[in-house]
């Protein structure tokens, strides 16, 4: 076989080999069979020291020729094979709208107690926050609700164990001689207690914040739950006040058709005390006259004296409700739970 035979052989091979390599694990081994310091063609090379000196030349040209057409067809096949790595393992089809990035949303509580603050910002009051591990004297006492009084018996509850015996903390054990009895709050009356304690009147103030009750869960209540309360001293401060300030922020809120009435009530940290019931064609359609939305009164003597006021020349009154049921009126939601299950199809709506 002549020199040029054996290079044109060479190269068909060479062509074969690349253009059947199935990946480029294979192409890249198939060049160092042929173009590798060990290869082929580098063989090939050195025996041109063996042709006469005539026909060095051409058999020179001979070789470069097809070493280019090996490199040619190497850099084709890594161009395909490079191209169906890129490709999708599965069929796709590119003529299918996009997939768009979903916005998340504030949760349906988040918004109706935003929309409070906003209204109470409107005349005047500020936003105040504390703890939810709360101890009993701000949880109780300074409301005017001690351990043997029977209001504690619906909220007495939920106490934090001791971390060095592990047993729960005994209520009263403050009057005992001991560290405080700690409790997850069960209203948000205690950072009434401690905005007072620390700031002397006039106060405005709200109060929004999760609170803890011993309540079954079901269609209407739940253990865990959103709470506003409010609170207004100053001189001079009547039950005018309070009425005229509820009924603009629950018109703000549910709609000029709202109607109120005021029922006399009892609460052991204001006096007189009222509970707040609302009327509008949503409550009618319910198939009821009136339904709770909330209790307050004229804040108690006792609790102004608690916290250093003097109710010779203090007066105020408090508000309090709860924030899902005020959620549950405007979206016309049945179950409470809805609120807590973290339902997408459900939050989505809002």
């Amino acid at each position: 076989m002549s020199f040029a035979e054996e290079v044109e052989s060479l190269k068909q091979a060479g062509l074969v080999d690349l253009r059947a390599a199935p990946d480029l694990a294979a192409l890249d081994q198939a060049k160092g069979k042929y173009l590798g310091a060990q290869g082929k063609f580098t063989a090939l090379m050195k025996q041109l020291g063996t042709l006469p000196k005539e026909e060095k030349p051409a058999a020179g040209k001979l070789v470069n020729q097809a070493k280019a057409e090996i490199e040619a067809a190497l850099a084709e096949r890594r161009t395909e094979l490079e191209l169906k790595a890129a490709q999708p393992k599965e069929p796709t089809d590119f003529t299918l709208p996009g997939r768009r990035r979903t916005f998340g949303k504030r949760h349906p509580l988040t918004q109706v107690t935003e929309d409070i603050v906003r209204i109470f910002r409107k005349i005047g009051f500020a936003v105040a926050d504390g703890p939810e591990i709360e101890d009993e004297y701000h949880c109780f006492d300074a409301l005017n609700t001690p351990s043997d009084h029977p209001a504690r018996d619906l909220q007495d509850t939920f106490y934090i164990a001791d971390d060095k015996s592990g047993a729960a903390a005994v209520p009263d054990a403050s009057k005992a001689g001991k560290m405080p009895s700690m409790l997850l709050r069960t209203h948000t009356s205690s950072v009434q207690i401690r905005v007072m304690e620390k700031q002397q009147p006039p106060v405005r103030i709200i109060v929004p914040g999760r609170v803890y009750r011993r309540d079954n869960a079901d269609a209407t209540h739940n253990p865990t739950f959103q709470q506003i309360e409010g609170l207004y001293v100053d001189r001079n401060v009547t039950v005018g006040d309070l009425k005229g300030t509820v009924e603009y922020v629950f018109k703000e809120l549910l709609g000029d058709e709202v109607k109120l009435r005021f029922r006399p009530h009892y609460f052991s940290y204001t006096e007189p005390s009222f509970e707040i019931d609302f009327s509008s064609p949503m409550v009618k359609k319910m198939g009821k006259e009136w339904l709770e939305l909330a209790g307050c009164g004229m804040v108690h003597p006792q609790v102004f004296e608690n916290v250093g006021y003097d109710p010779e020349i203090w007066s105020g009154w408090a508000f309090g409700f709860g924030i899902e049921r005020i959620a549950m009126l405007r979206y016309e939601i049945n179950d409470i739970r809805l609120f807590y299950e973290n339902d997408v199809r459900f939050l989505k709506q809002f």
